[in-house]
C-alpha cells in the first residue's frame, strides 16, 4: 500500500453533499460552453488551454449563492473540464475528415460517436490507473494544485470570479465589434510588403534575371483572445511558437518567391505581393512545416522515453491496488469497481469495431483498426496521464500522441490494402478515437488530483466526468458544424494545423497524395533543429504553419507576462500577494479567451440563422458599417491588454517598500 502522506482539505470521515443534480447540471452546461470556446481557440491559435481556472472561479461563484459545498464545487469544476479536453481532441482529428475529402461538410452522428467512444473510454481508463498516478507516483501536477489552491482561497469568500466575467464581458464586446459576423468597427490586423529589387545571379555560368521578390509584412492581430493566451503559456512558450512564424513568413515565404523568378513576374495589379506571398505560405510552407512537426511529435517522445516508460510499467504493475479496499476503504479512495469498468471497456470494443466498420466497409479492417485504438488508447492514456502529472495538462502533446496512432493505423490500412477514401476514414476515425481518450485521461487525471487535494470521492468524480462527456459529446458536434460555416475549418481563419496535419498524413500514406518532396524537406529541417538543441521543434513547426497574425499575438501576450514578472520581481510582496496577482492575471486570461471565442461561436450561430430568419440580415445590414472596420481602434487593444495584465494585478503591490523608504 501507499505511504503517500497527503492531507485532504476535507477529510475522509467528513461526509457532506457532493454528486447533486446542481452540481452535475452546472458542470455540463459549463462544460458545452468552455468546449465551445475551447474549438475556437484551438483551431484559430493551434493551442488550447486547460479549463479547470475559470472552471473552478465560475462553479464557486454560481454554487455559492445555492450553499453549494467545496466537494459540490469540486464535481461541477470536473465535469465542466471535460469539454475542454474533449474539443482538443475533436478539433485535433475530426476536421481533417473535410481536409482531405474523405466528407463534404462535418457530419453530426459521425463526429459524435467519434467522440462519445473516446472521452468515454478515456475515463475508463484512467480509473484503472488513478491510484498509481496520482497516489502511487510522486508527481507534481503543477496546474492541478493551482487549481486546488485557488478553490481553497475561495472558501474565504476571495474567488475571483469578477475578473473572470469581467474579461469575458470586455473580451465578447471586442469581438462584437471586430469579427465579419457581428458589428464590424474594428480591423484587427492589416498586411503589406516591401518589394525587393531587381536582381541577377550566375548559376552554372548562366546569368537568370530574378523579379525581385519582397518581405510579407503582418501586424499582430488585435486580439485579447490570442493575447491572453501567450500570457497563460508564458513568455518561453510564446516566443518558441513566433520563432516558427519568422521561419516561415519572413525567411521562407521570401525566399520561396525570390528563387520563383516566374511567380514574380506574372504579378499583375489584380495579384498583389501580400497575396502572392500567402498563396506561397499556404500551398508551399504549410507542407513543409507538416514534414517537420511529424519528426518533432517523434522527437518529443523520445525524449520522454524514460519517464514514460517507467510510468506505464508501474502503472500496469499496480493495476490490482485499484481494486483493493472495498467498504474498508476510506471515501478519499473508493473507484468505481473495476471488474464493471473491464466490462464496460470491452462493450466499448464492441461498439467501436462497429464504428470502425461503418467508416472502412471491412470487418478485417474494423477489427484490426479496433485492436490498435484499445492498444494504443490504454498506453497514450497513461502516458497523456503522466505527463499532466509532470508538466500540466495545457503542454500535454496528445497531438503527438495521435500522430503515432495514425502512423500505425495508416501502415496497416496499406497492407490489407485499403488504400481508397474508406481506408482514409477508418485511420482518421483511430485517430479521433485516440485523440479524445489521451485529451480526456489528461484532463481526468488532472481533475482527480484536484479532487484528491480537496478531498473529494473518486469514484463520484468519475461519474461526473461520464455524465459530462455524454452531454459534451451530444451537444459540441453542433458547434463544429455552426463554426465550419461560418468560418471555414482550414482556411486562414480557421487552419486547425493538427487537424490539417493529420488529413496530409492520411491522405499521403494511404491515398498516396502526399507532397513529399515539401514534406521531407521539412524533415530535414526538424532533424536540423534537433542538432542545434532548440527547444520544442513541434512548437515551432506549428508556428511556421499558423497565419504570422495568430502566433505574433500570441508572443504580444508572452511579452505582456514578461512584463508583468519583471515588474513584479521589483515589488515588495509577501508570497501570498505574489499568488493573488500572478492569479489575477491569468483568470483575466481565461476570460478573454472564453469571450472572445464564445462570441465568435454565437456570432456564427447568428450567420447561419440568417437563412431561417431573413430579418437577421437586414438588421446586420442596417447596422453594419461598409468595408472592414477601422484598424487605428484595434490598436487600442494593446495598451488596454498591457494596463489590464500588468498594472491592474499589481495594484497595490510595493507599498510597503515605499513605506519603508520614508
Amino acid at each position: 500500500m501507499s505511504d503517500h502522506k497527503d492531507v485532504p482539505y476535507v477529510p475522509a470521515d467528513t461526509h457532506m453533499a457532493e454528486l447533486t443534480i446542481k452540481a452535475v447540471v452546472l458542470g455540463v452546461i459549463m462544460a458545452i460552453v468552455l468546449g465551445a470556446a475551447n474549438a475556437y481557440v484551438g483551431m484559430k491559435a493551434g493551442l488550447t488551454v486547460a479549463a479547470a481556472f475559470p472552471a473552478a472561479v465560475v462553479a464557486m461563484a454560481v454554487l455559492r449563492p445555492f450553499r453549494g459545498t467545496i466537494l459540490e464545487e469540486n464535481i461541477a469544476r470536473t465535469t465542466a473540464s471535460v469539454g475542454e479536453s474533449l474539443m482538443a481532441g475533436a478539433i485535433f482529428t475530426i476536421p481533417a475528415f473535410v481536409i482531405t475529402g474523405a466528407w463534404d461538410t462535418l457530419r453530426y452522428w459521425e463526429s459524435t460517436a467519434i467522440m462519445l467512444v473516446g472521452g468515454v473510454v478515456g475515463v475508463l481508463f484512467v480509473i484503472v490507473l488513478r491510484r498509481t498516478l496520482v497516489v502511487e507516483a510522486d508527481l507534481p501536477f503543477p496546474e492541478s494544485v493551482a487549481a486546488a489552491e485557488i478553490v481553497k482561497a475561495g472558501q474565504g469568500g476571495q474567488t475571483g470570479a469578477k475578473y473572470v466575467f469581467g474579461g469575458i464581458a470586455l473580451a465578447a464586446v471586442w469581438e462584437l465589434f471586430k469579427n465579419s459576423n457581428g458589428i464590424q468597427l474594428i480591423q484587427e490586423k492589416t498586411a503589406g510588403a516591401i518589394a525587393f529589387g531587381r536582381s541577377s545571379i550566375s548559376v552554372l555560368g548562366e546569368r537568370t534575371e530574378y523579379a525581385g521578390g519582397g518581405l510579407y509584412l503582418q501586424t499582430p492581430a488585435a486580439s485579447p483572445m490570442l493575447m491572453g493566451v501567450g500570457y497563460i503559456v508564458g513568455f518561453r512558450v510564446a516566443a518558441i511558437l513566433f520563432s516558427g512564424a519568422v521561419m516561415g513568413w519572413l525567411f521562407l515565404v521570401p525566399l520561396a518567391v525570390f528563387l520563383n523568378p516566374g511567380l514574380s513576374a506574372s504579378l499583375t495589379p489584380d495579384t498583389s505581393l501580400v497575396a502572392l506571398s500567402e498563396d506561397v505560405w499556404f500551398n508551399q510552407i504549410r507542407p513543409l512545416a507538416v514534414g517537420t512537426m511529424i519528426v518533432a511529435a517523434f522527437w518529443t517522445l523520445w525524449n520522454l522515453r524514460g519517464p514514460l516508460v517507467s510510468g506505464i510499467r508501474k502503472a500496469l504493475a499496480d493495476i490490482q491496488l485499484g481494486g483493493e479496499g472495498g467498504e474498508k476503504a476510506p471515501r478519499t479512495e473508493v473507484d468505481l469497481p473495476l471488474n464493471r469498468v473491464f466490462v464496460a471497456i470491452g462493450a466499448m470494443g464492441i461498439a467501436t469495431f462497429f464504428l470502425y466498420n461503418y467508416f472502412t466497409g471491412s470487418v478485417l479492417g474494423a477489427a484490426i483498426l479496433t485492436a490498435v485504438m484499445l492498444i494504443l488508447g490504454f498506453l497514450f492514456a497513461a502516458v497523456a496521464g503522466y505527463l499532466v502529472g509532470l508538466i500540466g495538462n495545457s503542454n500535454n502533446p496528445i497531438s503527438g500522441l495521435t500522430l503515432t496512432a495514425l502512423l500505425v493505423a495508416a501502415v496497416l490500412m496499406v497492407a490489407i490494402g485499403l488504400t481508397d477514401m474508406s481506408g482514409v476514414a477508418g485511420v482518421l476515425a483511430v485517430a479521433g478515437v485516440v485523440c479524445c481518450a489521451a485529451g480526456i485521461a489528461g484532463d481526468m487525471m488532472q481533475d482527480l488530483k484536484v479532487g484528491h487535494i480537496l478531498g473529494g470521492t473518486p469514484w463520484r468524480m468519475e461519474i461526473g466526468e461520464i455524465i459530462g462527456v455524454v452531454g459534451a459529446a451530444v451537444v459540441l458536434a453542433v458547434a463544429l458544424n455552426v463554426m465550419h460555416a461560418a468560418y471555414t475549418i482550414g482556411s486562414a481563419e480557421l487552419p486547425a494545423p493538427q487537424a490539417g496535419l493529420m488529413a496530409l498524413i492520411a491522405n499521403g500514406i494511404v491515398g498516396g497524395e502526399m507532397a513529399w518532396p515539401l514534406v521531407i524537406t521539412g524533415m530535414f529541417f526538424a532533424v536540423g533543429l534537433i542538432l542545434v538543441n532548440a527547444p520544442a521543434p513541434m512548437l515551432i513547426a506549428v508556428g511556421m504553419y499558423l497565419p504570422f497574425y495568430s502566433t505574433a499575438a500570441i508572443f504580444v501576450g508572452g511579452l505582456i507576462r514578461a512584463a508583468f514578472e519583471w515588474r513584479r520581481k521589483r515589488l515588495a510582496q509577501t508570497d501570498e500577494e505574489r499568488q493573488d496577482a500572478e492569479n489575477k492575471g491569468i483568470l483575466l486570461s481565461s476570460g478573454f479567451i472564453a469571450g472572445e471565442s464564445l462570441m465568435a461561436v454565437t456570432l456564427a450561430f447568428v450567420f447561419l440563422g440568417q437563412d431561417f430568419l431573413p430579418v437577421l440580415e437586414r438588421w446586420k445590414a442596417a447596422i453594419t458599417p461598409s468595408g472592414d472596420g477601422s484598424f487605428a481602434l484595434g490598436l487600442l487593444a494593446y495598451p488596454l491588454m498591457i494596463w489590464l495584465l500588468v498594472w491592474l494585478p499589481l495594484r497595490g503591490l510595493g507599498t510597503g517598500r515605499r513605506t519603508a523608504e520614508r
